[in-house]
């Protein structure tokens, strides 16, 4: 059986197998979006927009400050993927998002991911991915990821 893990620096060697899973699961983590991580992941990137590193200029936007990057809240996804739920050994297939509201720094993102499909032929698990800001929806979508299989005794 996987090792559980309730923080994000904690290493596991593999998550969960596909019979592990079951429709409805569900996992998240939360965060809360700084100054630091939209200048990190803009210095990563390479996307300096000035709309998520320029206050001046973001003020004089539709958001009326700076906003971070929405895929830096699609990585919060990927997080709860690649840690928790499926976990290590899974590999991310596919991933549609819908980004719906702006995120702003200081604001506390929970990135959830519930299992909604489960292909036993090619051993696929389907997840609804949504980040909520304050229960509202700041991006959705939907990842398709690989999911290894226990090995036959």
């Amino acid at each position: 059986m996987a090792r559980s893990s309730e923080g994000l620096g904690e290493a596991r060697v593999q998550g969960l197998f596909y019979e592990d899973l079951s429709l409805g699961q569900t996992a998240d983590i939360t965060r809360v979006v700084t100054l630091g991580d939209i200048t990190a992941f803009a210095a990563v990137s390479g996307d300096v927009n000035p709309v998520h590193l320029d206050e001046a200029y973001a003020r004089t936007t539709a958001f009326g400050g700076r906003i971070a990057h929405g895929i830096l809240s699609a990585a919060f996804i990927s997080a709860v993927l690649g840690v928790k739920l499926p976990g290590p050994g899974s590999i991310y297939l596919s991933q549609n998002l819908r980004f719906r509201r702006p995120v702003k720094i200081g604001d506390t993102v929970t990135a959830r991911v519930t299992v909604t499909e489960l292909n036993d032929h090619r051993g696929h698990a389907t997840l609804s991915t949504v980040c909520l800001v304050d229960g509202k929806t700041a991006l959705d979508g939907e990842a398709v990821l690989m999911v290894p299989r226990r090995k036959a005794p």
